[in-house]
């Protein structure tokens, strides 16, 4: 009778590890001795089938429960080396193909097959490329201001891929049809042996798809596709913003294998108004005033999107006071609300005065009393005596 295999010496784990370290160590030890990094080295193919054992024994909750159990009715025992019936597996249990396969998909992002080609192995399975949702495609508009506010419809023309007519989407040329790969026999992937293992990848003949195309289609050349250009009729929401994004689902590039198309992104370009300013959700406009307005107080005419209001400018309003109208702004998308329309006053200075214009901006400075700036020296030497104090 062969010694029971033990299995948290092979991974190199105490008898209580947890699940997550048993996985660590043997992700560890399987990458070391992994058939391909140790091409005909018998000892790291021998000590990869150990850790390989000890790992689908203490990874399953029955079988190590069973296995810590020990020899016996209830654990791994009744045959040679403590396992099932003579010549039954690998000291202790019997080696599944289909759970290695997993294993080392798990391990390596679906490199490993089954086991010497069997049943549960990549070499008894046929595999199909799934269908595949069709490309995102994005699109351009330039729309004018007022077309942003209001809302627009525009024409749009989108260069695309879609199926051939000639072929019908298949690649072969009409009257004949896509043949079964000869090299991996209408498996779609190709597998290669490592000892008892294999690795399989998509077969080099036919990209995975199982089939090739012997006599082309003249007008795709076998790709089952055109370029053509597809022509939109889009509607712009009122309120877009410059750089706004609009979904048009299912307007883009065709599915490949029945798979859903894509969508159709239109970016959008607004130019630029001569009055208004997008700040936000909200409008800006700068509005004019003469030194007497702003002096005296004034009620200046200003315009929306409408047409025209008028503001009450009060007395001594300051360079870059704002005055805001409510809902006088641009539609808010989605929604049944609209920004607003900030009016900020800006001062307006002469460059030159006339000699009338100066006798009368001398006769308004001898009558405004004190120096505006004296303020700033008495904060500094106010600032100066408190420094000194301390």
């Amino acid at each position: 009778m062969a010694a029971r295999p033990d299995h948290y010496a092979a991974l190199g784990v105490a008898k209580n590890a947890s699940p997550e370290e048993i996985k660590k160590a043997y992700r560890k030890l399987a990458r070391r001795y992994h058939p391909d990094r140790n091409a005909g080295d018998k000892d790291a193919e021998a000590r990869f089938k150990e850790i390989s054992q000890a790992y689908d024994v203490l990874s399953d909750p029955e079988k190590r429960r069973r296995y810590d159990a020990g020899p016996g009715p209830a654990g791994f025992g009744g045959g040679p080396a403590g396992g099932g019936p003579a010549g039954g597996g690998f000291a202790g249990f019997d080696f599944d193909a289909g759970n290695m396969g997993d294993i080392l998909s798990n391990l390596f992002g679906g490199g490993g097959g089954g086991a010497g080609g069997g049943a549960g192995g990549a070499r008894g399975r046929r595999q199909r490329r799934r269908p595949e949702r069709g490309r995102d495609l994005e699109a351009e508009v330039q729309i004018s201001f007022d077309q942003a506010i209001s809302g627009a419809q525009v024409s749009l023309s989108v260069p695309t891929h879609g199926t051939c007519q000639t072929c019908h989407g298949t690649g072969a040329k009409p009257g004949t049809t896509p043949k079964v790969c000869p090299r991996c026999e209408g498996r779609g992937v190709e597998t290669q042996g490592q000892g008892m293992f294999s690795i399989s990848q998509p077969c080099s003949r036919c990209g995975g798809s199982g089939t090739v195309i012997e006599d082309p289609c003249p007008t795709c050349h076998g790709s089952g596709a055109v370029r053509t250009v597809k022509r939109y009729r889009v509607n712009i929401p009122a309120g877009v913003k410059d750089g706004g994004r609009i979904r048009l689902a299912g307007k883009g590039e065709p599915g490949l294998r029945g798979g859903p198309a894509g969508d159709l992104y239109v970016l959008t370009h607004v130019s630029s108004s001569p009055v208004f300013a997008r700040k936000g959700e909200n409008l800006e406009v700068e509005v004019p005033l003469s030194i007497p307005e702003a002096l005296r107080g004034a009620d200046v005419e200003v315009p929306t999107l409408t047409g025209a209001k008028t503001l009450r400018v009060p007395p001594g309003t300051r360079h870059g006071t704002v005055q805001r109208l409510r809902g006088e702004g641009p539609p808010k998308p989605g929604t049944k609300q609209k920004g607003d329309i900030h009016y900020r006053f800006v001062i307006e200075v002469p460059d030159t005065l006339s000699a009338e214009q100066r006798q009368a901006v001398d006769a308004l400075s001898a009558v405004m009393n004190g120096n505006p700036r004296e303020r700033l020296f008495d904060g500094a030497a106010g600032a100066a005596r408190e420094g000194a104090a301390r």
